[in-house]
């Protein structure tokens, strides 16, 4: 309900800056126009991930799945140069099976740009192999990756790991 009542503030204060009186008595819009705008065409990436350290620790294990949150330091080389900060929250499973969720802030260069972007991730591990489908989070990127958009970044789990990002500017 709370939830319900914060949007629908937001939505009312959204609606009423973009009907304002600008500086000059016009409406201020805070729309975006696009005037003869070609969407970028889409490129992939791969990149050899290395984990650099991690720390996990448990927050709730009173039934069911062990529940833990982790902080994984990685870096990439390849068409992804750099490092992240991973913050995951795992649900550990039986024997070698996992899930989790994650969000990450790359720190280097994609594509000959540098800068900043955050990927969201939702990842499994069965028999100690792991699937992993990420986004870059809309509006994240900083610096030259300023409206990076990506998805579909997979990877299996193990030394050096290879992933592929599908990315494009918008």
């Amino acid at each position: 309900m709370a939830v319900r009542a914060i949007a629908a503030v937001l939505i009312f204060f959204s609606v009423l800056r973009a009907q304002a009186p600008g500086p000059q008595g016009t409406a201020v819009s805070t729309r975006r126009t696009q005037v003869n705008h070609q969407p970028s065409k889409r490129a992939r990436a791969t990149a050899k991930i290395a984990v650099t350290s991690s720390e996990t620790k448990r927050y709730d294990q009173s039934a069911g799945p062990v529940l833990m949150e982790i902080a994984i330091r990685e870096t990439f080389t390849g068409d992804m140069d750099g490092e992240s900060k991973v913050r995951a929250l795992q649900a550990l499973g039986d024997g070698h099976s996992a899930s989790l969720v994650s969000m990450q802030r790359f720190n280097g260069k994609l594509g000959g740009r540098e800068g900043t972007f955050v990927l969201q991730g939702s990842e499994v591990v069965e028999n100690g192999r792991i699937k992993a489908t990420w986004f870059v989070v809309p509006g994240s990127g900083t610096g030259g990756l300023f409206g990076l958009r990506g998805e579909g970044f997979e990877g299996q789990f193990g030394k050096g790991s290879v992933g592929n990002l599908e990315y494009w500017f918008e």
